[in-house]
């Protein structure tokens, strides 16, 4: 038994190895054929096609091990969903504008995490809720909701005034963060104290079962990691490549292509999710990337270097704002998130995306 489970562990860990290896050569290939301006759109679909494969792989290990670290500590999935892995999907959207605010190049950042935020409210969710009614907790609909609300009208107001987002800004942004991931961790605490308590010997072997070794928890983590932002990466090289060979001006590629691209993460592993029936880490995902986006990516953006604020950009955070309170209106009649809701929802991104190639 303990030969084969070393043997088990040695083939997952030189399979993560090599799919590592493979994105990064991947990553390479495509940031070098970029510089030599011979990458033909035929070249540029191949890539977009490995970028998607190594995101959804990569989300499905994520999952894994993020909801079998859940299971260990007796942490609820909703928790692990607002933190573990809402930072970890939101890595694209942290290098994105983290390179932006160091290239002194912001002006991408308001428009990349405005635009992922409002795809994660109504693609994200929405399609989970397609897939599966989302039921919505108590805690998600009194604290979680109302934050990642809290967060955008902060945002809004910091960013109006002056229409900059200056470091003083940043910073206040960046505690607010921190008061954030304190709540989550106090709350996984006692949550795990709690669960500790009250299962039983016969759940504990159950469950035992299906839970991962720590170790291969956290390798499972870290490839998944690996392979969702080495996926996003070339998924957004590659479509920008495409979109800007048929024509399409780059502010438009940065709203559409970019935030979407950098959003896909949190779409992929939210409908993983969904499909193993880890509706909460789903949602959890959605809100946690949310408010992860606006308090720590564009805090330690602002910090690194002030953003200016363009008319366009109160405009999508007033938008984000009106749709976070109508999806949050949604979950509050029967406490979820219906199909038709979802449709609804799906469409209304539709008419947002068409309004920003209009203007």
């Amino acid at each position: 038994g303990a030969v084969s489970k070393i043997t088990a562990n040695g083939a997952v860990a030189t399979t993560s190895m090599l799919f590592i290896l493979e994105a990064v050569v991947l990553g390479m290939i495509l940031k070098y054929a970029k510089l030599n301006k011979w990458v033909n759109t035929a070249i540029a679909i191949v890539f977009l096609i490995a970028g998607f494969f190594f995101l959804v792989k990569g989300a499905d290990v994520f999952v894994e091990g993020s909801s079998s670290i859940a299971k260990r500590f007796h942490v609820p999935a909703i928790i692990i969903g607002l933190t573990i892995v809402a930072m970890g999907t939101s890595l694209p959207e942290t290098a994105v504008s983290v390179v932006a605010a160091i290239q002194h190049n912001n002006e991408l950042a308001v428009s990349n995490v405005v635009g992922s935020n409002i795809f994660n409210m109504m693609v994200v969710i929405g399609f989970c809720a397609i897939m599966t009614p989302v039921a919505v907790q108590k805690s998600t609909l009194k604290r979680d909701f109302p934050y990642s609300v809290f967060a955008a009208l902060l945002l809004l107001v910091l960013g109006g005034v002056g229409m900059k987002q200056g470091r003083f800004d940043s910073a206040v942004f960046l505690v607010f963060f921190a008061i954030f991931i304190g709540t989550m961790i106090r709350m996984a605490l006692k949550a795990g104290k709690e669960g500790g308590h009250l299962q039983s010997e016969e759940t504990e072997a159950a469950e035992a079962q299906k839970v991962m070794s720590m170790p291969k928890s956290l390798l499972f983590l870290v490839v998944g990691v690996a392979g969702i932002v080495i996926g996003g990466d070339v998924v957004v090289d590659s479509a920008s490549n495409i979109a800007l060979k048929i024509g399409m001006s780059q502010t438009l590629v940065g709203l559409t292509i970019v935030s979407i691209g950098t959003s896909l993460p949190e779409l992929v592993t939210s409908v993983v999710a969904a499909r193993k029936n880890e509706v909460d880490m789903a949602l959890g995902n959605a809100i946690g990337s949310n408010i992860f986006n606006i308090l720590f990516v564009l805090g330690l953006a602002g910090v690194i270097s002030p953003m200016p604020f363009l008319m366009e950009n109160i405009i999508d955070i007033m938008i984000l704002i009106v749709l976070s309170l109508l999806i949050w209106g949604f979950a509050w009649t029967k406490e979820k998130i219906s199909r038709k809701e979802g449709i609804v929802m799906l469409v209304l991104y539709v008419v947002y995306v068409i309004y920003i190639c209009m203007r």
